[in-house]
């Protein structure tokens, strides 16, 4: 039996969103709604700005929000000088891999994610967004070579009886690194956000931060220096996702 969220915790948009990745699966979080965030244009930026990539993805006004909830201040970045002198890059996704490799390098946002964890600034991945720090993926017979940031490739939750596919819906962690500082005041068995088909396998289960199981038990977030990736999704995990993107900004703020 599948473990349930705490009473009372409920996702709003349970009853709407029915989200997988790539060609022949529900489209994660519907249209996209990149479009009708409104931006100030301006031509300075904090230095404690934080770079939301828009590569069309779309959960970005979701994580867009919850970043401001948390005290960030966020630049949505569309070219690669709009992430270089950024505290930190968040790189949000849904949909299929290829999509979002495709994406990112029509918009030279590729590299430029590339160059920027090797600054030592922070980084974090989220859903696909996770996913496209591996070397490659096995959805759909994908093409398109990931950022190889990690070894390792993303696979499919194998076909069990009774296992949905994708897992949309609230599951629990394993903290395998407490000393993470994503995870600082976060309880090992919180409950997070997921909506996905596949998951990154790395090949160095010494990055490996959290472990979830659905079915098998698999890596449902990573860490290593200052790249830190979750294939959940904190902006739809109500408390425990604000806490870890609190932590995000802070670690960006230092």
């Amino acid at each position: 039996m599948l473990p349930r969220p705490p009473l009372g915790v409920k996702h709003k948009s349970d009853r709407r969103v029915s989200v997988g990745q790539g060609r022949g699966e529900p489209v994660c979080e519907g249209k996209r709604n990149s479009d009708r965030l409104a931006y100030a244009a301006t031509a300075h930026y904090s230095a404690r700005v934080i770079a939301l990539i828009d590569y069309g993805s779309g959960n970005l006004r979701s994580v867009h929000k919850a970043l401001l909830k948390v005290g960030a201040e966020v630049r949505i970045a569309r070219r690669p000088d709009e992430i270089g002198d950024a505290r930190a890059v968040v790189l949000p996704g849904v949909g299929a891999f290829d999509d979002c490799i495709h994406a990112l390098q029509k918009q030279e946002l590729l590299e430029a994610s590339r160059q920027f964890m090797r600054t030592g600034r922070p980084f974090l991945g989220i859903c696909v967004g996770y996913q496209a720090l591996f070397e490659k993926s096995e959805e759909f017979n994908s093409c398109a070579a990931g950022m190889g940031i990690f070894q390792g490739k993303v696979v499919r939750f194998a076909q069990q009886n009774g296992l949905k596919i994708p897992q949309i819906g609230w599951n629990q962690l394993e903290i395998v690194k407490p000393e993470c500082p994503l995870f600082r005041g976060i309880a090992g068995g919180s409950f997070v956000y997921f909506v996905h088909s596949f998951f990154p396998k790395p090949a160095d289960a010494s990055i490996v931060a959290t472990r979830t199981t659905y079915g098998e038990s698999f890596a449902s977030s990573v860490w290593r220096d200052n790249v830190f990736a979750t294939q959940f999704h904190p902006e739809k995990s109500q408390k425990v996702g604000l806490q870890l993107l609190k932590n995000f900004v802070e670690l960006a703020q230092r």
